[in-house]
């Protein structure tokens, strides 16, 4: 399983920062990093941070919900869910990827790929051959190998894209 600390990096890294990759509940210095969450100017990522300050993440989202952190030393990076439930109320489609977000002075520097690698591998270690993305943004999702799948319904009571990312090896 990977969780904890570990190196960021793969085919698509391109920074001149040492970063990795932490899991928020598996953290040390968890009231450290929720404050850098909260730091966030998106309306989604302040909701992150009350969701996780209220200890609500996990039943919105299932109870192996994970906050993934991309971070260069102490200072906070990009950051993503990875859960089975997410704003598509469809149990049988999981994992997701959610609340995704780069602070702006990190923005397009393809640093957000690190997590979606991490999550992918997560969502392989659990047997699961497709990661799910749900969203409004359109050439985002595209550029890290997700493929629009269709547009669904969200708890919020919009229309969600929904993106799917192959995670099978080609033989």
């Amino acid at each position: 399983m990977v969780t904890g600390r570990f190196r960021a990096g793969g085919e698509n890294w391109r920074s001149d920062v040492m970063t990795e990759i932490i899991e928020y509940y598996d953290s040390t210095n968890k009231e450290h990093w929720l404050a850098e969450i909260a730091k966030s100017d998106w309306r989604a990522g302040q909701l992150l941070y009350e969701l996780i300050r209220d200890d609500k993440l996990k039943n919105l989202c299932g109870e192996n919900a994970k906050v993934l952190l991309l971070v260069d030393g102490e200072k906070l990076i990009s950051y993503c869910t990875y859960v089975e439930q997410d704003e598509i109320n469809e149990p049988e489609i999981k994992p997701w990827i959610g609340f995704v977000y780069t602070f702006p002075e990190y923005r397009g520097k393809r640093l957000f790929g690190n997590l979606v690698e991490c999550a992918c591998a997560l969502a392989r270690e659990e047997g699961y051959d497709v990661l799910h993305v749900s969203t409004e943004t359109i050439g985002i999702y595209e550029t890290y190998g997700f493929i629009y799948w269709k547009s669904m319904p969200s708890i919020y009571g919009w229309t969600s894209r929904v993106y799917r990312k192959n995670l099978k090896k080609a033989k």
